[in-house]
């Protein structure tokens, strides 16, 4: 099926959806008085296109840029239609003369805006922007509505309508869709907006296509266009920039699980040509009034339990984790229990030829060994290291008595606010591989409390209770343990089977991530794909082997997308790694953000310790990245993990530190 029709014809069609939701506002109406902060009356202007201010950064072979790309002679707008062009530069100029109000809060909002020319799902592709009251110079203009500028004098926090900070959250666990706000609300929003902030929620589609009524698919998900979205709602916010108050040299996007990964991603990939013709087939904008080319590059990501690094992540499950269990699919005498082996082996294979280095540039390796998978060399032991800082950075940071708190899951949505509810539920055959927790949202406490334990003895003989594996020097309280393996016993259980994130049933939200417009759902990992084809005559020797698991595994990774693009095309995309280490083509092919705060809880079985770990190390790494602060967090599972305090006020103290460099 065409996937897009006439651009001229989308274009018109868009130019009339974006003024009249300009004019009729569907949020509840505000009292017609003038502003609590009193701003001065002014004249009310024409929207105006502004030059674009990139995120600057170093790009494979040239000087600091603010794409990875050559820019070409014309923008790609510029068809030499001047109707075209008109109605490409009315659809994404911001309507400056559709701000509401909140009074009470003293709070300028706008909903329903669009930030796509051509917008494939109208439903998820438009975004909230929420704004402190003293940043704006407003005039009402009789109906509840008013006509806004930039107001240089107005100061909140420290910062002014120049120098505020832009917050994005990506609210998508499980790589699920984020609902554009259809209604407003302060709730949430106190902390970020009293801070200084502004606050821009942008809809995104999840990794599930969409479908009509009838059943016809409407608009594809999956890898990239969840990105790609969210890439598209900061050139907006960028092309605009003259009209809207926030320094969009200081972007920054947040979330957690598979929001956390998608926030990396944006971090990662930005201006990568990946997502160019992603972003051109919605209408992005690509190009200021002038030529310029727009940057969807960020200044800093904020990502809590990242599930991410898809390429090798059922691989590094396996070796982190799977390699110990030996019941369910892990069972001794089950083809996935030889599978799992299989896939451990081949992760020291990958790590050996990727060649990451720690923080004094030595290159880290796996050693085979007699007992477990490769269970020796520096990678080993770097990582043994990571895990026994973080046990005693919890015994310096607790004081006892001490109560464990209790995580879980409350649904796809992350829980920051501005949205409605989330699209894309749970694939079927078992949870998603990411989804907020119930415990410490921000802004909020935790869900429930498990054992208090009224010593730190007390607590050392609970983790030993099946085995000693902890050794406890109360005179200076710090502890050490035996091995990983133990750890993985106590603390680390797999919450998941074999194909962790890719499985024989295709029943898991990575799964639905790599389908395509004509299977909603694909096999991606080719390691998993090669290891069935190379070793099916030993998986066979098993009772419950399935042989047409070849074939399929074979089929689907060959799949194409609607722009022809390859599996492993999309897998690059959607990889932060690809852009981070020379192991990868995509090296240094992006403008990378320049700082980075990531937290990952140490038990969650969701995701190997490894992969946040590889991530942090390659960032470490990466020439053009300026600051890294990077926890894993005892006790804590896949939640907003922080060694201390609140997820909030942790990310608004560092958002704050970053921006007043």
């Amino acid at each position: 099926m065409q996937r897009v029709s006439s651009k001229f014809a989308a274009l018109l069609l868009v130019m009339l959806v974006v003024l009249s939701s300009s004019a009729c506002s569907s949020a509840p109406p505000v009292s017609n008085s003038a502003p609590t902060s009193a701003p001065q009356p002014t004249t009310a202007t024409e929207p105006t296109v502004a030059p674009a201010t990139a995120v600057s950064s170093a790009t494979a072979g040239t000087e600091a840029a603010a794409t990875s790309a050559p820019a070409p002679t014309t923008p790609s707008s510029a068809s030499g239609d001047a109707s075209k062009d008109d109605a490409y530069a009315t659809a994404l100029s911001f309507n400056n003369a559709a701000w509401q109000y909140d009074a009470d809060n003293d709070v300028y909002w706008q909903i329903g805006v669009v930030y796509a020319a051509t917008p494939a799902a109208a439903e998820y592709e438009s975004l909230g922007i929420y704004v402190p009251g003293a940043y704006l110079t407003a005039t009402a203009n009789g109906d509840g509505s008013y006509t806004a500028t930039p107001n240089a004098q107005g100061e909140r926090n420290g910062f002014s309508a120049a120098t505020a900070p832009i917050v994005v959250p990506v609210n998508t666990g499980g790589y699920s869709a984020q609902s554009a706000p259809t209604a407003y609300s302060y709730d949430g929003l106190a902390s970020y907006l009293e801070a200084g902030f502004i606050y821009v929620y942008a809809g995104a589609r999840g990794r599930a296509n969409g479908y009509d009524a009838s059943g016809t698919l409407s608009y594809s998900g999956g890898a990239p266009w969840g990105v790609t979205d969210f890439k598209a709602a900061i050139r907006f916010v960028r092309y605009n920039q003259a009209l809207l108050p926030g320094n969009t040299d200081n972007i920054f996007v947040f979330g957690m699980s598979g929001g956390g990964a998608q926030s990396t991603l944006i971090g990662a990939s930005g201006d990568s040509e990946l997502y160019r013709p992603y972003l051109e087939s919605i209408g992005a904008a690509m190009y200021d009034a002038e030529g310029q080319a727009i940057s969807d590059a960020v200044a800093g990501v904020m990502a809590w339990c990242p599930i991410t690094s898809l390429d090798y992540a059922d691989q590094a499950y396996e070796w982190n984790m799977g390699q110990y269990v030996t019941t369910d699919t892990r069972a001794e005498g089950t083809w996935t229990a030889a599978l799992s082996k299989d896939l451990a082996g081949s992760y020291a294979d990958y790590i050996n030829a990727l060649e990451i280095t720690d923080g004094e540039g030595n290159v880290l390796s796996l050693t085979q060994t007699a007992e477990g998978i490769y269970t020796a060399g520096s990678y080993y032991d770097y990582l043994f290291g990571t895990v026994q800082t973080s046990l005693n950075n919890f015994l310096a940071d607790t004081t006892f008595p001490y109560t464990e708190t209790v995580g879980g899951f409350a649904g796809a949505d992350g829980g920051f606010a501005g949205g409605g509810a989330p699209g894309g539920g749970p694939p079927a055959g078992g949870p998603p591989a990411g989804g907020p927790p119930a415990g410490t949202l921000p802004g909020g406490p935790p869900s429930g409390t498990g054992t208090t334990y009224q010593t730190v003895q007390e607590y050392i003989d609970a983790l030993n209770q099946a085995g000693q594996w902890v050794t406890y020097d109360a005179a200076t309280n710090t502890a050490t343990i035996t091995n990983l393996a133990d750890f993985v016993k106590s603390q680390k259980t797999p919450s998941k089977s074999v194909g962790a994130f890719d499985r024989p049933d295709r029943s898991t939200a990575e799964n639905d991530l790599f389908g395509n417009d004509e299977n909603d759902t694909l096999h991606f990992n080719a390691g998993i794909a090669q290891l069935l084809a190379d070793n099916q005559a030993s998986y066979a020797q098993a009772t419950d082997w399935d042989a047409s698991l070849v074939e399929a595994y074979a089929t689907d990774v060959q799949a194409l997308d609607a722009f022809g693009n390859s599996m492993a095309y999309r897998i690059d995309a959607y990889n932060p790694m690809y852009y981070l280490l020379p192991f990868y083509d995509g090296y240094q092919s992006a403008t990378v953000a320049p700082n980075w705060r990531i937290r990952t809880g140490i038990k969650q079985g969701d995701t190997a310790n490894t992969v946040e770990l590889n991530l942090a190390l390659a960032l470490e790494s990466y020439a053009e990245v300026e600051t890294v602060d990077f926890a894993t967090v005892w006790g804590q599972s896949h939640t907003l993990a922080e060694r201390t305090g609140n997820s909030t006020d942790n990310f608004i103290a560092w958002v704050s530190e970053v921006a007043q460099k």
